[in-house]
């Protein structure tokens, strides 16, 4: 039973440990939904608190259907609701951002805001084993290596995913049972995003003319890219510290300038350079969002040349240096 199932998974990974408080986004859809249910049902023997966090788009005519019924569920149920009310489509415009990244935005800056209000330290997500297959072949379309093909992990800092093992029929089939009533998104079945092409017309195709367990089979290779991930981060972690030579620290406490052995970094695999690269870059600024492949190699060439006041600027942010048989990776500002 999909309980069983969930409750197991959420032990199992430790997702939600005692006197936790958790912010669910709830959108009044299947996925959304049977989280609210199910986790309500395992709060008490847990000993764990829920909020809801609601965000009314304003771009469906249905969405304030879609408020009201959430909010009634909470109400029966006696759970804190939230909701926010963002005209998604007018912000995507002022700030040139796609209506999907807009959203996306929006709705996650929402959960870190009820998060701090309510004193949280989970945000729970509705994702599901259809979502992780979709997001890993949407990763392979755009070129992405080992990470992306990790697809999307059940715990990533205080984001957790208990619905990321259930198939999407397993948990329509639990609505039905449960006469939960779930509202339906009918722009899901329209094919202006990327996602909904992949959901509509990409799996369907491989389901009927390659691989009907395609969603399984997307979950197995899942999870043999994440046992490879954590095996080549924990190497680079292993290594970046036997090639350290300093990390200096501004007064505010932040990374400012972290100094590698160019030696030693040269005699690592080009795997482990990349990593290493991506983590010093990681502490400087909390993300390598703006890192691409070219410039990894880049910062890889000039290191294996190995020749002294060389340096390159990957973008405005920093400065990678050779002098003195160092790296030393600069913040410009």
């Amino acid at each position: 039973m999909l309980e069983e199932k969930i409750l197991e998974f959420i032990k199992k990974n430790n997702l939600i440990e005692p006197n936790d408080k958790v912010v669910l986004g709830v959108s009044g859809g299947p996925d959304s939904i049977s989280m609210l249910f199910i986790l309500n049902k395992f709060s008490k023997k847990l000993n764990f608190e829920i909020v809801v966090a609601h965000i009314n788009h304003g771009i469906r005519e249905e969405a304030t259907d879609d408020e009201q019924y959430v909010e009634r569920w909470c109400q029966k149920l006696a759970i804190p609701f939230f909701v926010l009310h963002s005209e998604v489509e007018k912000l995507a415009k002022i700030q040139k951002l796609g209506t999907e990244e807009m959203g996306r935005k929006v709705r996650y800056d929402f959960f870190e805001e009820i998060a701090r209000k309510t004193n949280s330290n989970k945000i729970a997500t509705a994702h599901n084993k259809n979502d992780n297959c979709e997001t890993i072949i949407m990763n392979m379309m755009r070129g992405s290596g080992i990470k992306g093909l990790c697809g999307i992990p059940s715990k990533q800092g205080k984001y957790i995913r208990p619905l990321i093992e259930c198939s999407r029929e397993e948990i329509e089939e639990y609505c039905a049972k449960q006469n939960l009533d779930p509202r339906i998104d009918k722009t899901n079945f329209e094919n202006d995003y990327t996602r909904n092409k992949i959901r509509n017309i990409v799996i369907p195709y491989i389901k009927e003319e390659f691989n009907p367990n395609i969603i399984n089979t997307m979950a197995r290779l899942s999870e043999i890219m994440k046992e490879q991930d954590e095996y080549v981060e924990e190497e680079a972690e292993k290594q970046y510290k036997n090639i350290l030579i300093d990390e200096i620290k501004s007064k505010e406490n932040e990374y400012n300038n972290i100094i590698l052995d160019i030696k030693k970094f040269n005699e690592l695999p080009i795997l482990i350079e990349k990593k290493i690269l991506l983590l010093a870059i990681q502490k400087i600024f909390g993300t390598v969002k703006r890192i691409e492949k070219i410039h990894l190699e880049d910062m890889i060439k000039l290191c294996n040349r190995n020749i002294g006041n060389k340096y390159l600027t990957p973008n405005k942010d920093f400065k990678i240096v050779i002098k003195n048989k160092q790296i030393h990776i600069n913040k410009l500002k």
